[in-house]
């Protein structure tokens, strides 16, 4: 759009911004290799003005990723939901889903993200923030969902926090955080359980592994995520719409973290569907 100027990516100075600690040069010229900072930048510049869900769908065609949805009569012509996925790529799935739920509910859909994606302005009308590890957004992040809650807005969420991981062989999600149950409770929505087929590179799992094994807690392989995003391009993904479960399933004979893994358990059972 002419007369504004397009975002720019600029991770040195985002990681100075954050730490006083000295860091090399080439430090700074290797990440910004591994993101992909210089093609994140371009497609930005080719997107001037673009924002939300038009940006997402940008995005999506850039990439020429193709989706398959299955079970879309599952979801409902009204009301507002609870959509609970797994997380298999870590950043291409939100995108996916996004696009499919937004064009169901008028665009009105937003979904958990950590605070440093909100440098991805174009796309922070669809994004709630957290601060991962802090306690001083925890407040406004209460606060912020409170809001969604009570407006029209879809929920999406993936459970697991952070994207799959490789465990006894499978590619599959951490154990589910039960925040989503005490939602839906509160809220009195239903939860739509959602698959997501889809898989990062072996390089990403055994990076994962290696980290892990050596008592390395800070997880290294997410920088590698929007590489494996970008290596994504041109493929094609299944995605899985459940029946909607009630609210008032939910009920005292299980703990909500138990019931978190309940709907862990369906939303993996759709795999075959």
């Amino acid at each position: 759009m002419e007369g504004q100027t397009p975002i720019k990516i600029d991770i040195e100075k985002i990681i100075r911004s954050k730490t006083k600690k000295k860091i090399p040069k080439f430090i700074f010229r290797l990440v910004e290799k591994i993101i992909h900072q210089q093609e994140i930048n371009t497609f930005f510049e080719n997107n001037i003005g673009i924002e939300g869900l038009d940006f997402v769908n940008a995005a999506l065609n850039y990439l020429n990723v193709q989706i398959v949805i299955k079970g879309e009569e599952n979801i409902p012509a009204e009301g507002e939901f609870i959509f609970a996925s797994n997380h298999p790529l870590g950043g291409l799935d939100g995108l996916a889903m996004s696009s499919i739920i937004g064009k169901h509910f008028d665009g009105k859909i937003k979904f958990l993200v950590n605070n440093f994606l909100m440098h991805l302005t174009p796309l922070a009308p669809l994004f709630v923030p957290i601060n991962v590890g802090g306690r001083i957004q925890d407040r406004n992040l209460n606060s912020n969902i409170k809001n969604i809650f009570e407006s029209k807005q879809q929920f999406l969420i993936f459970p697991a926090g952070i994207c799959s991981r490789k465990i006894n062989g499978k590619i599959q999600d951490l154990t589910w955080k039960k925040t989503f149950i005490s939602k839906a409770k509160e809220s009195g929505r239903s939860i739509i359980p959602v698959y997501f087929e889809a898989q990062n590179s072996r390089f990403f799992y055994n990076l994962a592994r290696i980290r892990k094994a050596l008592g390395i807690k800070l997880n290294i392989e997410m920088m590698f995520l929007p590489h494996e995003m970008f290596k994504q391009k041109g493929k094609t993904f299944t995605v899985t719409f459940g029946k909607p479960i009630s609210h008032e399933v939910f009920d005292d004979t299980k703990t909500q973290l138990q019931w978190a893994q309940y709907v862990r358990e369906c939303v993996y059972k759709m795999k075959n569907f």
